[in-house]
């Protein structure tokens, strides 16, 4: 699967663990120049706190548009290091 924003190709992989209908991509995946850390964090009664990353690309800044669980509960073990995306960002 691949994972696109604005033209480019930001994230792929074989290996996704699909959770609540959305793709996680192991954070190895990820195009590294094409993300950076956001202080945004929510909480999932069932998941956990998620951490949030701005997609950046060709300058433009997609805010929160990748989350991940650094600290999954049990429940979601299985997308620890895993990251996911919304915001636009097409997974196919």
């Amino acid at each position: 699967m691949q994972a696109q924003w604005n033209g480019e190709v930001i994230a792929t992989s074989d290996d996704i663990v699909t959770v609540d209908g959305n793709a996680y991509f192991p954070a190895e995946a990820l195009q590294a120049n094409c993300f950076e850390p956001s202080s945004h964090t929510t909480v999932c009664g069932w998941k956990g706190t998620a951490h949030y990353y701005n997609v950046v690309v060709n300058g433009q800044i997609n805010a929160n548009a990748a989350w991940f669980y650094p600290e999954p509960k049990d429940a979601a073990r299985q997308i620890k290091g895993r990251v996911a995306f919304w915001k636009g960002v097409t997974v196919s």
